[in-house]
């Protein structure tokens, strides 16, 4: 899987390394982190991009992001698309959860899906906060999503 900074720059060295890096470094900086990890997806006719996010906030210091792309043409439904979200967030999200605990950071999984039933995502929300709380990660689903649904977004748009 390969990773790169919101500037473009790769990641050169596997995501796990540059986490604990990372985080050892904002914490010899004195900042608390919180980590947010989302995927959002876009249509782009006979493709769907998807975007995960890692998203590093800062106590009162804003904050930074790692994003992977990756894109498949397989045919889906809203349903099966905003599931296949949940699951590489929770992919990354399991990947990380050794090292996060280690540093004692929070960790929050995001899902691009509204809580509202007038939108068509909401239809999948059941089955993506039982999938994320079963894991056991804390859920946040939209307006409360912004790894998801501003993070992830802003790279698939």
């Amino acid at each position: 899987m390969t990773w790169k900074k919101f500037s473009g720059e790769p990641i050169r060295q596997p995501i796990l390394d540059e986490v604990s890096a990372t985080i050892a470094r904002e914490y010899q900086l004195g900042n608390k982190l919180k980590v947010c990890i989302g995927t959002d997806s876009q249509v782009k006719g006979a493709i769907t991009e998807f975007a995960t996010v890692i998203v590093f906030v800062r106590e009162k210091k804003g904050g930074f992001m790692y994003i992977h792309q990756d894109r498949t043409s397989l045919k889906m439904s809203i349903k099966e698309r905003m599931l296949a979200e949940v699951q590489r967030s929770i992919e990354t999200a399991y990947s990380l959860c050794d090292t996060l605990d280690r540093y004692e950071v929070d960790l929050e999984v995001h899902a691009d899906i509204n809580t509202n039933p007038m939108f068509k995502s909401n239809q999948a929300l059941h089955d993506a906060m039982g999938y994320i709380l079963s894991m056991g990660f804390v859920f946040k689903a939209k307006p409360e999503a912004f790894a998801s649904s501003a993070c992830a977004n802003k790279v698939v748009q």
